[in-house]
């Protein structure tokens, strides 16, 4: 989450703008399914509330070690126990963007959330309420394992990413929700995006008028506002000159590594996926310009004062004539794509 919309929510700042809530019911339909299916089949804990006097928070999943479950009710163990204790946090993601989550994982914000509530896990425990007492009376959990499963909502592929619990990690998230709380108004806050227009985020965030109110002028992007005095103008053109350099120096590196690699067959190398689109031999029919200009004198007939081949068709398709054609073989254009490779879920 943005730092300004979580500086929003704790003011109970009222919403400027809606979004498009499709999507979101899309994936917690997708999220509730799954971590209920989850429960009844494998006994997974799931939705276990934690919290202290600064944070409060349901965690998706938590897989208990043996030794862990066994100091539980027989109803709450899981059937299969972890090798240790392990926090889970359950994604939905579209196709549009699943290329990106196979590739670098979950998001600076999604990680942070985690740690909140695991570290609360390692600190505190699970909260003392109706319905998880048993899971209260385990104290503080040794959680050892952070774990995002990525579940894509348009065709049901799974991608998992796992790492070792980092208490520094969990420190700095903290720190981070009590800098937000320390905030006399919620604009003291960064933004932790570009804006609408640029960042799909803002463009659904419930506060993007408040938060980026209007541009300059009618019609001008609402960016315009950081631009005070000629001395941000300096800056912003000193990032886009360094962003063209950027750009310039990657399509170098694309072109290169393309010509290395036009002759390698389809397949996985390392972490990436090799494919190529095009490149068939395809038969296809076009006009025949020389048997056009034959027709034409054998007609008797003057051709367009200029060679112009569409004019000619067009005359002989209003005369009624056939337009001579032949048939032609062309190869289509080759293409390369280049995806994360798969290594398959857990």
């Amino acid at each position: 989450m943005c730092e300004r919309r979580a500086a929003y929510i704790l003011d109970e700042s009222e919403p400027t703008d809606d979004s498009d809530k499709r999507t979101a019911i899309l994936g917690t339909y997708l999220h509730e399914g799954l971590l209920t299916a989850a429960k009844r089949e494998y006994g997974w804990l799931i939705e276990t509330a934690v919290g202290d006097d600064l944070i409060r928070g349901h965690i998706d999943a938590v897989h208990l070690d043996a030794a862990t479950a066994r100091r539980l009710p027989k109803r709450l163990r899981p059937k299969q126990p972890a090798d240790v204790v392990t926090v889970e946090d359950v994604k939905t993601k579209s196709l549009f963007v699943w290329d990106r989550v196979v590739r670098y994982g979950a998001t600076e914000a999604e990680i942070r959330q985690v740690y909140l509530y695991a570290g609360l896990l390692r600190s505190v425990g699970f909260e003392d309420r109706w319905g998880q007492r048993p899971l209260s009376r385990l104290g503080p959990i040794d959680v050892q394992r952070i774990r995002f499963r990525f579940v894509c909502r348009d065709n049901g592929e799974e991608h998992i990413q796992e790492f070792a619990y980092d208490e520094a990690e969990a420190q700095r998230a903290r720190w981070w929700v009590e800098l937000v709380r320390s905030y006399e108004h919620p604009e003291q806050a960064e933004r932790d995006f570009d804006g609408p227009g640029l960042d799909a985020i803002c463009d659904y965030c419930v506060f993007r008028t408040r938060c980026w109110g209007h541009g300059v002028r009618p019609g001008a992007p609402v960016q315009t506002i950081l631009i005070h005095d000629d001395a941000d103008r300096a800056q912003a053109l000193a990032e886009y000159v360094h962003g063209h350099e950027l750009e310039t120096q990657g399509k170098k590196f694309k072109k290169l590594a393309r010509a290395k690699l036009d002759a390698s067959t389809a397949g996985v190398y390392g972490d990436n996926e090799l494919k190529w689109q095009g490149g068939r031999d395809v038969t296809d029919e076009e006009v025949d310009r020389a048997a056009v200009i034959n027709r034409f004198r054998e007609l008797g007939v003057d051709l367009p004062t200029e060679p112009d081949l569409d004019r000619a068709v067009a005359l002989l398709q209003e005369a009624g004539i056939a337009v001579p054609m032949r048939t032609v073989r062309r190869t289509t254009a080759r293409s390369i794509k280049v995806s994360p490779a798969r290594t398959g879920t857990t």
